[in-house]
């Protein structure tokens, strides 16, 4: 990549940072070519997309985007580095990326920005195994109505 090309992809990834609450960077070390487009097609389901990122550039974008700076640390920017960035829910995309590690074994999440605030890798890890949004709320609708219908036969046995 020559030195133009640099400053203009890093000039879009600031834009990209800056205007995003989500995203999450994982070390794609021993990801396939084959299970890279994988998983980037599994992401582009939930409205997230994969961005392969030099260190340097990711940490300059960063710095310009004024981003928490626990994710500028050497240790994170280390070794192979991808940027997953979510358009929506920011939930989705890390149960995407945490079925296809349980899948492959690869990527490991490092850390991310959920809804504006840092998170690191333990509760990324915890959020990946999270049921989806949808059963989540039909479990508690189930719960709220169980509840219910136990407080209408305690009023009607009450009142007979």
């Amino acid at each position: 990549m020559k030195k133009a090309e640099k400053v203009l992809f890093t000039d879009n990834l600031t834009a990209e940072l800056s205007s995003k609450k989500n995203f999450v960077l994982i070390n794609y070390t021993g990801l396939t070519v084959k299970s890279q487009q994988e998983l980037k097609k599994r992401l582009k389901e939930v409205g997230a997309k994969m961005l392969v990122v030099k260190n340097t550039l990711l940490k300059r974008a960063s710095e310009a985007a004024k981003l928490d700076k626990e994710i500028l640390t050497d240790e994170i920017l280390s070794g192979q580095t991808a940027l997953v960035i979510s358009e929506g829910d920011p939930i989705s995309f890390i149960q995407v990326i945490g079925k296809f590690t349980k899948e492959f074994s690869v990527p490991q999440m490092k850390v991310g920005i959920i809804d504006g605030l840092f998170q690191n890798s333990l509760f990324l890890s915890q959020i990946s195994i999270l049921p989806s949004k949808d059963i989540l709320l039909s479990q508690l609708l189930g719960v709220l109505s169980g509840n219910l219908q136990k407080l209408v036969y305690v009023l009607s046995q009450k009142a007979g």
